[in-house]
């Protein structure tokens, strides 16, 4: 595989070029995830092999491409802020999931919905550039990964058509970690027949109780909170939303619990 600007991939970096390859189909709607793509295969080039002549030489071009992006992209935050990068990576991946999910439960098994599970599994893995994987994102690993047949590797990624793919109509929803798609989502709200319903409905029996711990939190103002804190706390409240979009009431609990502890106390 020769990617574009790059040397003949050599033998020893096999296992990166599907990553090189995603980079590539991505840079024109999802310039910010292909860098990371290529973040990730370097860093894994540099551990498998730095030293063979031709593996230095393709490394060296591959620094070179990623010096070029984050010059061409450096205003956006999601490069020059780790944690903001890294949420952007992961709902991506998530969106992904999401699409291909939703494939499944309908019975709609193709080429397109394989490659989706395949993409959401790989940026999964870049998001190691960031730090060790939390147990959710290592959950949603497997889900993404259990749908691939074994031959999917062998399988050359440029047969797909990404064009089947949605790249708008999912755009800017964050979805919580560990959350699922509904099986089915109606096309239009139903009509009103006129008659006024007298049901009550019932209130979840699952939403956690508040954390004790948060009644008995200082005021905001005696501590100091850092940059990194508000991004965080921003986060949980971006998967509260979209939680609740799919009335998950229990989810949407926890992270705005977990961004009101984060706000008031400093600590996680």
């Amino acid at each position: 595989m020769a990617a574009s600007g790059l040397p003949p991939l050599p033998a020893q970096f096999k296992t990166i070029q599907h990553f090189l390859r995603t980079a590539q189909e991505l840079d024109k709607r999802e310039p910010v995830v292909a860098y990371y793509c290529r973040l990730y295969a370097m860093q894994t080039g540099m551990k498998i092999d730095s030293k063979n002549p031709e593996c230095r030489k393709f490394l060296c071009k591959l620094m070179d491409q990623l010096e070029a992006m984050k010059k061409q992209l450096g205003d956006n935050e999601a490069i020059t802020q780790e944690i903001v990068g890294c949420a952007h990576v992961e709902n991506y991946a998530l969106k992904m999931f999401l699409y291909a999910d939703n494939e499944d439960r309908a019975g709609q098994f193709h080429k397109n919905m394989i490659k989706s599970f395949y993409t959401a599994s790989l940026l999964i893995d870049v998001l190691t550039v960031f730090g060790e994987l939390t147990d959710e994102v290592n959950d949603e690993n497997e889900q993404a990964s259990s749908p691939i047949p074994s031959s999917q590797e062998s399988e050359p990624l440029s047969t797909f058509q990404s064009s089947n793919i949605p790249t708008n109509s999912y755009s800017g929803i964050h979805i919580p970690p560990g959350a699922h798609a509904p099986a089915n989502t109606p096309a239009e709200v139903p009509h009103s027949t006129g008659e006024t319903s007298t049901t009550i409905q019932p209130t979840p029996q699952n939403v956690p109780l508040v954390d004790p711990s948060l009644y008995n939190v200082q005021p905001a103002g005696e501590i100091r909170l850092t940059p990194e804190d508000f991004a965080r706390a921003q986060k949980y409240c971006k998967f509260a939303g979209s939680a609740l979009q799919y009335e998950d009431v229990s989810t949407a609990v926890q992270n705005l619990q977990k961004a009101l502890k984060l706000l008031t106390t400093g600590r996680e």
